[in-house]
């Protein structure tokens, strides 16, 4: 599943294409996805600009006037900006048609297990922070308001190992299976480690190692992930400074004991019981 670097790679790849552009059309080849898609949504898009593309957790939100598009790539979904003319694969869900000084381009979805999701929230209804799937998401961990304080103060009534409450995403959003066993793995802490004995010194530390691995995946374009590619087409290519992540067996490269595999929530986690207490 696309994580949260490789939404913000998304991000940032459509952004000069569409931001400040006039949507011609939206083309919906089904009825919806993980979801239905809203009634009357092609009509709600034509002819109105484009102000601006945000991301919120794993969401990519596009800012129109009258309300905000939002978009999630779920398991297996990935956005490719095309010049118009190019016959839909099977799969391809979406087209969003926009018209700019370069002329005619197309935003198209492709979403094989149709995981994904286009849903709209207009204006009137508040806020786009209270649409039902963003309401409860927690901070984002690349923005000011994330730090060790804050999951040290949030973690002290949760007695679920630190790598559950991580993926939980409602103290911090978008940190997922990936990212978290490698930022565990960087701040030394074990993840199965109940959360609310972590000191304030070592959520420091986990807090900066979210921060710093995030970062870094974002400017090497994400992990290649099964399905994930990037708006240009090329794959991500973090996975290959993994410490942890994928490599069950492996001598850790910090330490040379074989790196463990563990079932935690039905998701895999990879730690070194030497290097992470």
């Amino acid at each position: 599943m696309p994580e949260l670097p490789e939404v913000e790679v998304t991000r940032r790849g459509v952004a000069p294409h569409i931001e400040g552009r006039v949507v011609e059309q939206l083309v919906c080849r089904r009825d919806g996805l993980r979801w239905p898609f809203p009634p009357g949504l092609s009509g709600l898009l034509a002819g109105r600009r484009i102000l601006a593309t945000g991301r919120r957790g794993k969401y990519l939100l596009i800012h129109f006037e009258h309300g905000t598009l939002i978009i999630h790539l779920g398991m297996s979904g990935h956005l490719r900006v095309l010049p118009p003319g190019i016959e839909p694969r099977k799969h391809d869900h979406v087209d969003l048609v926009v018209n700019g000084p370069e002329g005619v381009q197309v935003l198209r979805l492709h979403d094989p297990r149709r995981f994904g999701a286009v849903l709209w929230h207009a204006n009137e209804d508040g806020d786009v922070e209270q649409h039902i799937l963003l309401r409860g998401l927690g901070v984002e961990p690349l923005g000011e308001h994330f730090d060790g304080a804050l999951l040290h103060r949030e973690t002290r009534r949760r007695s679920a190992p630190i790598k559950q409450v991580l993926l939980a995403g409602d103290i911090v959003v978008g940190v997922g299976n990936i990212y978290a066993c490698e930022s565990l793995f960087r701040a030394g802490i074990s993840p199965k480690t109940p959360a609310s004995r972590i000191s304030r010194a070592r959520y420091d530390r986990l807090a900066e190692a979210i921060r710093d691995i995030l970062a870094a995946a974002i400017v090497q374009g994400g992990s290649t992930l099964r399905d994930f590619i990037a708006v240009n087409g090329q794959s991500g290519y973090f996975q290959q400074t993994y410490f942890v992540y994928d490599r069950a067996g492996v001598p850790c490269r910090q330490c040379e004991a074989p790196v463990r595999q563990i079932k935690q929530g039905q998701r895999s986690t990879f730690y070194c019981a030497q290097c992470q207490r």
